[in-house]
């Protein structure tokens, strides 16, 4: 890749050498950073429209618990942490459990 790109840089051509290059750079700065993060972002959504009853997650704050109950409307998760202590977390808070994606 360095090589395409010094050869086109030596070519000395003026412009359009410069152009092209540029035009390059900018396929392989989408290519290698922009689609990775799109897949990883519909990974996510989803997890997070797949999320059920007795699911294991853990927020964006750290906290591992268990799915007890899901407000569609509001869209929060009730978050068992702790027996017979529950939380209410806003579901785009949520990501898999690593225990439970090892399971997997």
């Amino acid at each position: 890749m360095t090589l395409i790109i010094s050869l086109l840089a030596a070519q000395g051509d003026g412009g359009f050498g410069m152009l092209l290059m540029l035009v390059l750079m900018m396929v392989i700065m989408y290519v290698f950073m922009y689609l990775p993060q799109k897949r990883e972002q519909k990974k996510l959504q989803k997890f997070r429209s797949s999320i059920e009853r007795g699911s294991e997650v853990f927020t964006a704050g750290g906290i591992y618990g268990i799915v007890r109950d899901i407000d569609e409307i509001a869209n929060v998760l009730i978050v068992e942490i702790a027996s017979g202590v529950r939380v209410r977390v806003d579901r785009n808070s949520v990501f898999a459990s690593p225990t439970a994606q090892q399971q997997k």
